[in-house]
């Protein structure tokens, strides 16, 4: 079953209780841009019955009530609500609402970003250039995965991607800003990694005490900003 026109996407079942929206395969920036637009015409409209939405790359899921929308004698659950679905995007896609713009201090190279110079030399750019490139970048967040508050950003200089590390670390410091492949991310917490760790920020991606927890969302547009070691401080949270 599928949304015709601009709006077209595929939906899939996933168990009782979740619907699957999928626009494409694959990471792109404009597929992600429409499982956003997506998103956000399912929240102005307040379809009932929607318990959560997940944003992905190229898909976008749905979990709902399946008690509300079993109101229709002989028929499933998801299918009262694919028909909804149906009737809300056969109209034009709605304008895309403004995203949030957060601003990444970082602190690159040295300690901070122990991969940058070789990093660098497999660019075939100076420390300097890749730092440039890097902070010059207008980023969104294409999805949060791997980990809490990981966000996966598309937008990155295709001068910069390069492939993961061939040994990934045990432990990557929390606030660490990193290239894998096509895209760039910031460590939430320590974690295991694989990709190239070129600089840090002490902002707090995910805070359990915080509401919402993540500081970035799906969406969200992002820059980074690189500064020195004091002025990184300053952002630091209080202990």
């Amino acid at each position: 079953m599928a949304a015709g026109g601009a709006n077209a996407f595929a939906i899939e079942p996933l168990g009782e209780t979740c619907l699957l929206l999928r626009f494409g395969d694959g990471v792109d920036a404009a597929l992600n841009a429409r499982v956003h637009a997506a998103a956000e015409l399912l929240r102005r409209s307040e379809l009932p019955g929607l318990v959560d939405l997940v944003p992905a790359y190229a898909t976008l899921a749905l979990h709902y009530d399946a008690l509300f929308w079993s109101g229709r004698r002989g028929v499933l659950p998801w299918r009262h609500l694919a028909d909804a679905l149906g009737a809300l995007f056969a109209a034009p896609p709605p304008l895309a609402g403004d995203a949030a713009s957060v601003e990444i201090p970082v602190r690159y190279g040295g300690a901070d970003g122990p991969d940058l110079d070789a990093l660098a030399r497999h660019c075939g750019l100076a420390p300097d250039e890749l730092v440039a490139r890097h902070a010059g970048g207008d980023y969104r967040v294409a999805m949060l995965g791997f980990a809490p508050g990981f966000p996966y950003l598309l937008g990155l200089d295709p001068a910069l991607h390069a492939p993961r590390r061939a040994t990934p670390r045990t432990r990557v410091p929390r606030g660490s800003v990193a290239i894998g492949g096509a895209q760039t991310g910031i460590y939430p917490a320590e974690l295991p990694g694989g990709w190239h760790l070129i600089g840090r920020t002490s902002l707090t991606l995910f805070d359990l005490a915080r509401d919402p927890p993540a500081l970035l969302a799906p969406g969200d547009r992002v820059r980074f900003r690189a500064v020195g070691a004091d002025e990184l401080a300053a952002h630091a949270p209080a202990r």
